[in-house]
């Protein structure tokens, strides 16, 4: 069976060198089945990631050519383009002249998103609370943010008309 497979990461920071992986959200859908994983924390492994995304077409994310994909191959020794066709919606975008990054882009195609005050900065300070205190209600923010990430992929994709 045959996956469109939309993935997005959360980390510590820009830097694969001295930050961590903390999510890698993924929102696979082949017409008839859909479903959202999550790897969080020391489950993230290349292994997990590998199985999770078996059965992908495409993969699909956003600025993904230039954080996400070279993020996970710095941390995991894996280049998901050498096993996956990917294609990143940034430059999609930026054809139709959209700009400002993910959110940016949401706002102006009118794409909802829920969690209007997190963004990346805060999706560090989620991780840091509840890796440093146990704080539970910050992971769930940090996840439900994530999947909003990948579920407003495919809605992108679908507006791109791509």
């Amino acid at each position: 069976m045959q996956y469109s497979t939309y993935l997005d990461i959360e980390t510590t920071g820009l830097s694969p060198v001295t930050c961590r992986l903390t999510v890698i959200g993924i929102y696979r859908e082949n017409g008839t089945d859909s479903k959202v994983v999550q790897l969080v924390g020391d489950e993230i492994c290349r292994s997990g990631l590998i199985a999770v995304l078996e059965g992908t077409e495409m993969l699909y994310t956003y600025n993904g050519a230039r954080f996400d994909l070279p993020f996970i191959r710095a941390k995991l020794d894996i280049d998901l383009t050498e096993y996956y066709r990917h294609r990143d919606l940034l430059y999609a975008c930026r054809k139709r002249n959209l700009y400002g990054g993910l959110k940016g882009v949401e706002r102006q195609l009118g794409i909802h998103r829920e969690l209007q005050d997190i963004d990346g900065r805060a999706a560090v300070q989620l991780w840091h609370n509840y890796s440093r205190y146990g704080d539970r209600r910050s992971l769930e923010m940090l996840l439900k943010y994530n999947k909003e990430d990948v579920m407003n992929l495919r809605v992108l994709r679908e507006r791109l008309n791509l």
